[in-house]
Parts: C-alpha cells; sequence; structure tokens
C-alpha cells in the first residue's frame, strides 16, 4: 500500500454530545452512523463492511439495514477505532470489501458506561492484582508513572496545569465544547485533589457521544461529496493489559508509543516539520505529554515546558487538541473516535477553531490504563 491509497469519505458526531439521556450507546452510534452515511450521500446498500468496540457489531449492522461482507469488533480500549480502521484499510486492500462504516457510540455520563467493563476480561491479572491498588479509579491507575516522571524529569504540577488550560483556550473557541470559560493554572491548581498529582481541571469530562466515519479506497474517493481526507499512515502498539500500566517495560519512555509513531511516520513517508495539527488523547493531563515525547515531536522530559511555553495553544508552533480534548470538549470513557474527527474536521477545513492551512493532521490515542496506542496520519492531498 502506498501513501494516500484509502480516504476518509464521511466523518460526523451524533446530533447532540454531552449530557444526551434519551439515547444509548446504540442509539449514539446509529445517529452518527446514519449522519456520515447522509453526509456520503450513501445507503445501507452501499456499505458492505462495519466495525465497532464495546457494542454488539451485529446489533448495529441490522438496525442500519446493512448486510457486509467484512466485519471487525476489535477492543483494546479507548484507540480501539484506530485500530479498526487500520483493520478496515487491510480488508479494502485485500478485496474483502469496497467501503466500511467505522462507527462509535457511548453514553458515558447517562448510563456511565452501563454493562462494560474497563478492567479486562474476568479473572484477567488486571483484575486480581492492578485494579487492588488503584481502588479501579481510572485517575489513580492512569496516573501511575506520573510521581516517578515527576521526580526524574522536574515535571511540576503547573506544567500538568498548563496543559489544562491550553486545551480550554481552544475550547473556547468551540460551540459544541462543554467547558468553554477559559481558565487559569491557579484555577486549575485549585481544583479538588483526584489522585495526586492529578486534580479535578486535570481529568477528562465524563460525556454521552457517538461518531462514525467511512473509508474507501482513493480511486473512489472523487466520487463523494466532501472533499476526500487522505489516510497517508497508521501504526500501533499493545504492551500489557488493559487494566495493567505497571506491565509496561518502562513507564517513562513507552516502547509501544515509539513503535506506532515510527510506524505511521514511516508509512505516510512524512517528517516532523510536516505536521500542521496535532491531537493526542488527553484522558489526564500527563497524556500529551507522554504524547509529545513518544512520538518525538521533543525529547524526553521537555514536553511540560513545551506546553507551559504556549506551543501547543492557538498561536502556537504545534496546535495540538484543538476542539478543546477530552478535558474540555467531551470524553465519553473511549475518546479515540472523536480525537480523529477533530484531525479530519481540521484537515478538510471545517473545523470550529480551524488551524489556518492544514494539510498534514496526526492523531495519536490511547487504549486502557498505558496498555495499546494507534497514530493516524491524515492529508488533503494525495502523495
Amino acid at each position: 500500500m502506498r501513501p494516500g491509497d484509502f480516504a476518509i469519505v464521511g466523518a460526523c458526531e451524533s446530533d447532540d454530545i454531552g449530557t444526551v439521556p434519551d439515547k444509548t450507546s446504540l442509539g449514539l452510534a446509529l445517529n452518527a452512523a446514519a449522519n456520515a452515511m447522509a453526509e456520503a450521500d450513501l445507503t445501507p446498500a452501499d456499505i458492505d463492511g462495519i466495525t465497532t468496540g464495546y457494542l454488539e457489531v451485529s446489533d448495529l449492522s441490522h438496525a442500519l439495514g446493512i448486510y457486509p461482507k467484512w466485519a471487525d469488533n476489535t477492543v483494546v480500549g479507548g484507540c480501539s477505532w484506530m485500530f479498526q480502521l487500520r483493520n478496515a484499510i487491510a480488508a479494502i486492500n485485500a478485496g474483502y470489501c469496497e467501503t466500511v462504516l467505522v462507527t462509535y457510540g457511548e453514553s458515558g455520563k447517562s448510563t456511565r458506561r452501563l454493562g462494560q467493563s474497563g478492567g479486562g476480561g474476568k479473572g484477567s491479572p488486571g483484575q486480581q492484582f492492578d485494579l487492588f491498588y488503584a481502588g479501579a479509579a481510572a485517575p489513580a491507575l492512569f496516573g501511575l508513572p506520573i510521581v516517578r516522571y515527576m521526580r526524574e524529569f522536574g515535571l511540576t504540577e503547573e506544567h500538568l496545569a498548563a496543559v489544562a488550560v491550553a486545551q480550554r483556550e481552544w475550547a473556547s473557541l468551540n460551540p459544541r465544547a462543554t467547558l468553554r470559560e477559559p481558565t487559569t493554572i491557579d484555577e486549575v491548581l485549585g481544583s479538588p485533589m483526584i489522585a495526586w498529582p492529578l486534580r479535578r481541571a486535570m481529568c477528562c469530562l465524563v460525556s454521552d457521544a457517538g461518531g462514525a466515519i467511512i473509508v474507501t479506497s482513493a480511486d473512489r474517493a472523487q466520487d463523494f461529496p466532501k472533499p476526500p481526507v487522505y489516510v497517508l499512515g497508521s501504526g500501533g502498539g499493545l504492551e500489557a493489559g488493559i487494566s495493567s500500566p505497571a506491565g509496561v517495560r518502562d513507564p517513562l519512555r513507552p516502547e509501544f508509543i515509539r513503535t506506532s509513531g515510527q510506524a505511521a511516520f514511516e508509512a505516510a513517508q512524512i517528517t516532523h516539520a510536516d505536521v500542521d495539527h496535532l491531537m493526542v488523547y488527553d484522558a489526564f493531563a500527563h497524556n500529551p505529554i507522554f504524547g509529545l515525547e513518544g512520538l518525538g515531536f521533543v525529547d524526553y522530559g521537555e514536553a511540560g515546558p513545551f506546553i507551559a511555553e504556549g506551543n501547543t495553544r492557538p498561536g502556537g508552533s504545534l496546535p495540538m487538541n484543538t476542539s478543546g480534548g477530552g478535558m474540555s470538549y467531551a470524553h465519553t470513557g473511549a475518546y479515540g473516535m472523536l480525537c480523529m474527527l477533530e484531525s479530519i474536521r481540521q484537515v478538510r477545513g471545517e473545523a470550529a477553531a480551524q488551524v489556518p492551512d492544514v494539510e498534514v493532521a496526526v492523531c495519536h490515542g490511547w487504549g486502557g490504563f498505558w496498555s495499546a496506542c494507534s497514530t493516524l496520519v491524515f492529508a488533503s492531498q494525495r502523495p
């Protein structure tokens, strides 16, 4: 496969996000899927591949009237839909199908992920050992590497607070963002402590939302109403159980991040200087810090000051998490789809807080608590 051989031709969220008590997770996924199909001017008969996660793919296909030749339900946490996009591209390339719908919905706020489990399978090592030490609380479990990182690299609480401040600045430009009032370092540090050093304002929201994208070959992409967004490259990595951050080989320099990023950049044949826009899944304030370093945008230990200096805020040298991210825009529990959709909007030139002249966007997501990750490179032009 060559860079740009496949393209996104439909990409939409559910009509409403944030608090949507009248729709289930399935209802949110169906709403987003219908929106993406309408945007691409496709009927159910035009879709011959479908993927989802944390939902039954058969329920989705039946409700939509899609009878797929290929289906996938890969689940590795919040970046599952990024893995599914990679799988969909591989399936199209192999000739298993031509047009794939990747869809997602989660009533994360209204039902608190009812019936789902983030702790791995019953009897898994994560449930037996890791969750015991974190009380099954995501901030405590996902935040385990932070204190050691602070000791080794000199990261401060102010650096963590700067992440939330920069992303709130982006959210203030986005009418769909949940939190739009600008904030300050002092306000972030004055918010309630959740699991030291993570305070409430350093943690993601809990939201309801759905999202969907449609991918097909680039040769067919010109036949659709919207300008195609080309997938130049992708990468992925899986290193530990979904609730086992202690299983990562090096929690301060996670190799699976480097592996994923290098694969995506090499496949896309780009350098860091080519990147106009960046999304890094931000369940908590330290995630963009680890993402910037693991992807190679800065050296280890430099990301905290890099963000604090304003490089990722509006007008900065590397616009990042321009929707407001999981901490200010929306975060349903598994945020990877929303992360991809903002990258696609930026490449299309239709984002609420649009960065000028975005030609190449990189999107990076996590799965579990330091378990898996995936990296995607989107572009406005086919090489």
